[in-house]
């Protein structure tokens, strides 16, 4: 049982700084949309939900939670009965390409949306769930390839991929019940 639960805390931790920019991008939303108003094919090339402000803070709050993690590492790891090794330490470009890379796997959601005739908010399941996993561990993979490697192994991997999508609907639902949300997807 301690090697699922290490399994599924190391796959879940290495995530987190992934899992919190868009949130933290919406909460500092607003201002300057990085399309500028453009249009392509008669469609906005992003919408107005994808902003300077929100990309630069949600890379911003990303690298922190991992600074955040990197602290309580033995202390939560501890707690879980696990050994600290389990949950991965984040180098600084680690943390970044996460970040960031999550921010702009949603922002190239965004453009697939738009180009397929999604109107911003709209449903596009599979997409909504993992584009952002997607972002993240590729330009965590270019920024960090050695610790992208070592940290997602194909049974974290696995994790990532079923627990997003669950974690994805089950928080949206709640931020719609709440209000905070206009749609709960």
């Amino acid at each position: 049982m301690a090697g699922l639960v290490g399994l599924v805390a190391g796959a879940l931790w290495a995530m987190l700084p992934a899992y919190v920019p868009n949130n933290a991008a919406v909460l500092a939303g607003g201002g300057a949309p990085i399309d500028g108003g453009r249009t392509w094919g008669g469609r906005r090339v992003l919408g107005d939900g994808k902003t300077w402000r929100g990309t630069a803070v949600g890379t911003l709050v990303g690298v922190a939670v991992a600074l955040v993690l990197d602290a309580a590492n033995p202390t939560v790891a501890d707690a879980l009965g696990v050994d600290a090794g389990v949950l991965p330490l984040f180098p600084l470009p680690a943390a970044f390409g996460l970040a960031l890379g999550a921010m702009l796997g949603d922002i190239g959601a965004s453009f697939l949306k738009r180009r397929s005739g999604r109107e911003r908010g709209a449903s596009f399941p599979v997409l909504d769930q993992l584009d952002f996993v997607v972002g993240a561990l590729g330009l965590s993979l270019v920024l960090a390839p050695g610790w992208t490697l070592a940290t997602f192994t194909p049974e974290r991997l696995l994790v990532v991929l079923v627990a997003t999508p669950v974690l994805h609907v089950v928080t949206n639902v709640i931020a719609y019940l709440i209000g905070a949300k206009n749609e709960p997807w």
